[in-house]
């Protein structure tokens, strides 16, 4: 019996960002996946994982990403990469998430900076209130620039479930990095990878029963 299902917030309820770091790609002529590597090396203590943990300010995660590029070879400063992280919300995720709200308890655990306006990361005022309408529907957000804690720490998948009053087993969690979907797999939640909506959406409708495209 599914009591809560547990979203992550880019790349699953927004477009993903990974879709913006490979037009800036393209457009300056950087190696494919540059940014994408760059955080994955020394994932725990590199200029990414401190700025979301809230143990750097943004001027200094511009400096300190845009030395880690340099070490490559190439140019990129940090603040150009906060800048892409805001996506478009999918209004198709959006309303599988009122679905499972009116039949279980919601929550979301995003990973995100303390930039722009709000979880979302918004760049601009009326992206910055369409995402605040999104995060209202749910019964508990994390975000990892107030806990101090990133996907993937299982502690703050636990913090979740402790949140909404449920057993990971009860519990279903959506993500679109594998990374980060292993340790709440771990825990006992049933985990889906966002890799398209569609997807997703068929996933989940078999892991709570219920329709909810």
């Amino acid at each position: 019996m599914v009591e809560a299902v547990i979203w992550d917030f880019g790349g699953v309820l927004t477009t993903s960002p990974f879709e913006a770091f490979a037009r800036y790609e393209r457009e300056r002529g950087l190696p494919k996946d540059l940014i994408r590597s760059i955080n994955a090396t020394n994932p725990d203590s590199n200029a990414w994982a401190l700025f979301e943990r809230s143990e750097c300010t943004l001027d200094e995660f511009d400096r300190l990403f845009a030395a880690e590029a340099e070490v490559l070879g190439h140019q990129v400063p940090g603040r150009d990469i906060i800048e892409l992280l805001s996506g478009d919300i999918r209004p198709e995720m959006v309303e599988a998430l009122k679905r499972c709200k009116a039949r279980a308890k919601v929550g979301c655990i995003t990973n995100n900076v303390s930039a722009g306006e709000g979880a979302g990361m918004a760049r601009s005022h009326d992206k910055a209130a369409a995402v605040q309408g999104v995060m209202s529907l749910f019964d508990h957000v994390i975000e990892s620039s107030k806990v101090g804690i990133r996907k993937p720490d299982p502690r703050i998948y636990e913090m979740a479930c402790e949140a909404l009053g449920v057993s990971a087993a009860a519990s279903v969690y959506l993500d679109d990095l594998g990374i980060n979907l292993k340790p709440a797999r771990a825990l006992g939640m049933t985990t889906i990878k966002v890799v398209t909506p569609e997807q997703a959406l068929k996933e989940l409708e078999a892991a709570v029963g219920f329709p909810v495209a």
